[in-house]
């Protein structure tokens, strides 16, 4: 029979403590990495959503039947960071003030910056000419022409905004609302998240 070594108490204690610091160690390394991954994970949802994208819903008829009363949609708020609205963008901005109840506006771009904005018998006119692809509205004519009922000169930085069903929408056409400058705007309609049945990009 071989002889049996006997165990130094001094050094299977020794290595316990080894073994135990290491285990403390990478507890505490996992630790570190979760917390790490935590702050990078917040960092990055706090991007998207103050800078990508932002969920968004509708609320009330103006944009029947593109979108409808109650459908969630994602909102890009990063484009218009590289690029300027642009005609037939559905465009999201704070309503007047005394509309609280619903403070967003959803609509769609019609005039730009610089152009001659006209309604004359129930029809849209940019710089004197009939916008002959303005083919968004429940209706093709338009009853109340408000403010654009005369030439309507937009600066340099405004946006003529309508709802596409303009016969209940409250838009650029009323002095409360009137054009909106390019800095109020705050993304464009992007994605239509709800219902599933509905689901993709809004055009």
């Amino acid at each position: 029979m071989g002889r049996r070594t006997k165990k130094n108490p001094e050094v299977t204690l020794g290595r316990r403590q080894r073994r135990r610091k290491e285990q403390r160690r990478k507890n505490v390394r996992e630790i570190i990495s979760t917390i790490l991954y935590l702050a990078i994970l917040c960092a990055a949802v706090y991007f998207i959503l103050h800078y990508v994208g932002q969920r968004t819903v509708v609320r009330g008829d103006s944009m029947d039947t593109t979108l409808s009363d109650g459908q969630n949609l994602i909102m890009d708020k990063l484009s218009y960071h590289f690029r300027d609205p642009e005609r037939y963008d559905i465009v999201i901005f704070p309503g007047p003030e005394e509309y609280g109840e619903h403070p967003y506006y959803i609509k769609r771009v019609i005039g730009l910056p610089g152009e001659t904005v006209q309604i004359k018998k129930g029809k849209v006119y940019i710089d004197g000419k009939k916008l002959k692809s303005d083919i968004y509205g429940i209706t093709k004519y338009i009853d109340e022409p408000g403010i654009a009922e005369e030439p309507l000169e937009l600066g340099k930085d405004e946006y003529f905004c309508l709802g596409d069903n303009r016969p209940v929408s409250y838009d650029s056409r009323y002095e409360e609302v009137g054009p909106v400058h390019r800095s109020e705007i705050i993304g464009k309609v992007w994605i239509r998240i709800w219902p599933l049945t509905k689901f993709g990009k809004v055009s």
